[in-house]
């Protein structure tokens, strides 16, 4: 670590009180434990010296100028469903909440867009397009993370195949820098090549440049119409090849998941949900939306005829809101059901081309399985991006556990580049793949990521030791 941070005194927490409010403020032994860590403890259970809820950018831009001047480092945190360890206060100082910041601004119908403050729940900026007959795309798993979280981490989703990601989406930032300068990263327009885009180096930086105070979204037509189809396969390597012939159609889906039958059961002997069709080594769950009924019917018939000249088993249609809504539940239970059917878990979040994802799936499952360790992979196979879940049995110890798993992800990073793809598709750095990282993007890499660092945060303040590492 280049510069030793203050150890928190009485007079700093006074400060802070004066900043906010003394009922905003919670120091010490009374920070609730839910606070030192994300939805992957694993990733490190760090708790902070003080936690304080804001409610303006006024609060942040003075909590920083304080933070600056006395050498304290501050952790920005939304709902705190991340999974890489990335809202954790690591070196202790300041968890900064904005989840009291969660207002949502009326729709500007002229320009297609919402402004939203980073407290906002993803799922309340999406009710709030619906509400006025628009649609927000990006679409992660979990509906009650914070807006801000998910421009931070630059969330995908499901949806991502048609729609792209959560930066395609973002117009311009409002943020506070680590010396407590208020900032605006480009505004409401469509183009902007002035200066370099610092609004989309922002974007998925995982809250180490700056702290978000107001994102505004470019926001699309409602589709009309949406089916969901179900596709089986006798074999993984069958139904990865299902997936670039889909994208070869005209009509491009809104999303294609791969998943293995293994891990349906999973799903449906912890979480009692299961999808209608049963058969088969894995599937594709697969969605289509329209404008028209025609172009909706139009593309759920060229798909499934594709599918079964492909060698799929079936292809079950899920034609109504109602039945797409219980496919997708299946698929939104994954994760809780794997938490269920273990004692913990990590997880590998490469994301590989679209033509390697049998290759990389074979060949994580016998990795994983050299190193004594249940996997199941499953994902965004439309985006290449698959998430290879380690599952930790009651037999195995903590060193064995954590002996296995390092060796794995070695393997995991070194498989999905040689591959030719990615470390993280989706979840990011945080602290849990920082380990990892330098040997992924090699030493030239690295030194430009503290270069953008040090541009930002001179002190390295701003949630330290995420992302990038300065004392290895």
């Amino acid at each position: 670590m280049a510069f030793p941070y203050k150890k928190m005194t009485e007079a700093d927490f006074e400060r802070i009180r004066e900043i906010t409010a003394p009922e905003r403020v919670t120091v010490g032994a009374d920070i609730p434990e839910d606070y030192f860590h994300d939805e992957m403890p694993e990733y490190g259970v760090f708790p902070p010296e003080l936690y304080v809820e804001v409610l303006n950018k006024e609060e942040i831009s003075a909590i920083m100028a304080y933070a600056y001047g006395e050498n304290i480092p501050v952790t920005c945190r939304g709902a705190g469903t991340g999974l890489a360890g990335g809202a954790t206060c690591k070196y202790g100082g300041i968890m900064l909440s904005v989840m009291r910041m969660n207002r949502i601004d009326p729709i500007d119908f002229k320009n297609q867009t919402i402004t939203a403050q980073p407290g906002a729940l993803l799922q309340d900026v999406q009710a709030a397009a619906a509400a006025g007959g628009l649609f927000y795309p990006p679409d992660p798993g979990e509906k009650t993370a914070s807006i801000g979280g998910n421009v931070s981490t630059n969330a995908g989703g499901m949806k991502a195949v048609r729609y792209g990601l959560t930066r395609d989406f973002v117009r311009c930032v409002e943020a506070v820098l680590p010396d407590g300068s208020i900032m605006e990263f480009s505004s409401n327009v469509v183009k902007n090549t002035t200066g370099y885009d610092v609004k989309d180096l922002v974007i998925g930086s995982e809250g180490t440049l700056c702290i978000l105070t107001s994102v505004t979204l470019k926001l699309l037509p409602r589709p009309n119409f949406s089916a969901t189809l179900v596709m089986p396969f006798p074999s993984v390597e069958e139904c990865a090849d299902m997936v670039p012939k889909i994208l070869a159609l005209p009509y491009v889906p809104t999303a294609i998941e791969f998943l293995e039958q293994e891990l349906l059961e999973i799903v449906e002997r912890t979480m009692e949900k299961s999808l209608p069709v049963k058969d088969g080594e894995a599937l594709l769950i697969v969605m289509y939306d329209a404008a028209t009924r025609d172009e909706l019917d139009q593309s759920v018939h060229m798909a499934a005829r594709e599918a079964l000249r492909s060698g799929a088993l079936d292809c079950y249609v899920a034609d109504t809101a109602e039945r797409a809504a219980a496919v997708w539940a299946v698929r939104g239970s994954i994760l809780e059901a794997m938490k269920l059917d273990s004692v913990s878990q990590e997880e590998c979040d490469v994301v590989v081309p679209r033509s390697q994802i049998a290759a990389y799936v074979k060949q994580a499952k016998g990795i994983a399985q050299k190193h004594g360790l249940r996997v199941e992979p499953c994902g965004h196979c439309g985006d290449g991006n698959i998430h290879t879940e380690l599952l930790r049995g009651p037999e195995q110890s903590d060193e064995e556990w954590h002996t296995a798993t390092r060796a794995a992800l070695t393997e995991l990073y070194a498989l999905a580049k040689s591959l030719g793809g990615q470390m993280s598709g989706e979840h990011g750095t945080g602290n849990g793949r920082l380990d990892y990282l330098k040997d992924f993007v090699g030493e030239r890499m690295i030194s430009l990521y503290k270069a953008i660092k040090l541009a930002f945060d001179d002190k390295l303040i701003l949630n330290p030791g995420k992302v990038i590492e300065f004392n290895n």
